[in-house]
């Protein structure tokens, strides 16, 4: 088997000989070449993402104050940083939302006034000591006023993401971007081809201490990131780097309509060919890498997958699910990922970018288990009451009348032939239309756009759907979207109440 040292591939990089391509370029090279050919003609393979990466953020340390100040609680733009550290060391998470604007600003968006150089207005608490006597302080601080300013991000760079879409009969705003109701379109993350973990699934290279491209500057792998699994294929790395250095380039703050704020990372890391393994690992095609696509119009931890695609059905903006052609649009930006990896390339060619050994390897198994709860929340299905009297939208007025009077709710589901639910009407219209004279037949009143719940669905999504609509009840439909119980804000609050 051909092999190469990692010392002899940076005295190539120092002496600026050595050969460099992108992971965009590096399969057809081993096309054309061979592994072992691969192996002599390449030197370094480069890699890059730029994404939202969530679990981001930075520590930062202010000085001290005179009179001197322990921080219990801190605000920076009136974002709260965790102040429980020491007397003036803060973290500021990427997800953070402001106080005063809510989810549309946040510690994504400190983190990349900061880099850009901007004054941000820091306002703090503390707990009164004798050698902290200051009770609270503001000012206003840049990024060169911190004595340090280091990113420490424990969960970036998955290997590769899970795509989303939404079987749901309303949109959707999540973490992946806005769902159109019933698979009306598909979002995706991560690079594909040029995704630093799918070159080195195996972390034959990559490892605790690798040398990597991280905002714009030069950072570390410290280790595994939080929910690394890589026997499942969703690796992930958890890094660090000096936040004075980086640049607002690949650091980009962003708001998820509905959701919250996030942070977009740039990462690439450098992958030396060392062997044939190495050459046929980076020699991955977006067409090798299984994405599934995940149902996120399920309220639940085991969201189901309704079809598995790859990267290369992903970028070619449609893919199939079950027969039918569904938009597919990236929520993360290829284009930033190739220049990553190509201005990493010009760095490794430059002899501005030496590789690193790694100090220890990287887990090959890990655990990303459910949360022990040991308060389960329960479901619609145990509070709803299943008792529930349902019309057809050609009945008169009179009729749903008696049914609403005779039966436990003021809120009467209509439905087809087959039971499916197609509108609701409640005492309120059936008494706006009596007292117009107008109205003639529930199809005449009844609302066609009807807020419902599933039976397996956690009950606080059902009193947040109430919440937000200004409604009392929610009709429960099955998966054929056929009625078969009713739950009521009269239900929450017993449940509530024997909670108690």
């Amino acid at each position: 088997m051909q092999e190469k040292s990692l010392s002899e591939i940076n005295q190539r990089i120092r002496d600026g000989c050595a050969r460099v391509v992108t992971a965009e370029e590096m399969p057809l090279i081993v096309d054309e070449l061979g592994t072992a050919e691969a192996v002599r003609e390449v030197d370094v393979v480069t890699t890059g993402t730029f994404g939202a990466m969530c679990s981001s953020g930075v520590f930062l340390n202010l000085g001290h104050s005179d009179p001197p100040i322990k921080i219990a609680r801190a605000w920076l733009n009136k974002v709260e940083a965790y102040g429980g550290i020491a007397a003036v060391d803060l973290f500021l998470g990427a997800t953070q939302p402001s106080e005063n604007r809510g989810i549309e600003y946040g510690g994504a968006h400190v983190i990349e006034d900061l880099v850009s150089g901007r004054q941000i207005q820091v306002e703090a608490e503390g707990g009164v000591t004798d050698c902290y006597p200051q009770s609270d302080l503001e000012t206003s601080l840049r990024l060169e006023d911190f004595n340090q300013a280091t990113m420490v991000n424990p969960r970036n760079a998955y290997q590769r993401y899970n795509a989303a879409t939404s079987t749901a009969d309303r949109t959707l705003h999540t973490y992946m971007g806005t769902l159109l109701p019933k698979m009306g379109n598909v979002h995706y993350s991560g690079s594909g081809v040029l995704s630093p973990l799918s070159n080195d699934p195996s972390f034959q290279y990559i490892g605790v201490g690798t040398r990597i491209f991280l905002g714009g500057s030069q950072g570390f792998v410290i280790g595994p990131g939080t929910q690394h699994s890589p026997q499942s294929g969703f690796s992930t790395l958890m890094v660090t780097g000096d936040l004075k250095k980086m640049s607002p380039r690949y650091l980009r703050a962003a708001t998820f309509h509905g959701y919250g704020p996030s942070l977009y990372v740039g990462i690439g890391i450098p992958i030396p060919v060392l062997n044939e393994k190495i050459a046929i690992s980076t020699a991955v095609k977006d067409e090798d890498i299984p994405v599934p696509i995940i149902d996120y119009g399920i309220p639940r931890r085991d969201r189901p997958t309704v079809a598995t695609v790859t990267y290369q059905d992903l970028k070619s903006g449609c893919v199939d699910i079950n027969g039918r052609e569904v938009p597919a649009s990236p929520l993360s930006s290829f284009f930033m990922a190739r220049e990553i990896a190509e201005n990493l390339k010009d760095q490794v060619a430059k002899g501005e970018f030496l590789l690193t050994q790694a100090a220890e390897p990287l887990p090959r198994k890990g655990f990303a288990g459910p949360m022990k709860q040991t308060k389960e929340s329960p479901n619609v299905g145990e509070v709803m009451s299943k008792e529930v009297v349902t019309a057809r939208e050609d009945i008169e007025i009179d009729h749903a009348a008696r049914l609403i009077v005779n039966g436990s709710f003021d809120h009467l589901p209509v439905v087809s032939a087959e039971g499916r639910l197609t509108g609701i009407v409640t005492a309120w219209d059936i008494s706006k239309a009596v007292a117009s004279g107008k109205a003639v037949r529930v199809s005449d009143i009844m609302t066609r756009k009807v807020q419902c719940a599933r039976i397996d669905e956690p009950i606080e999504l059902a009193a947040r759907t109430l919440d937000t609509h200004s409604i009392s009840a929610l009709p429960v439909v099955d998966r054929e979207n056929r009625v078969i119980g009713m739950i009521t804000s009269d239900h929450l609050s017993r449940m509530l109440a024997r909670r108690r």
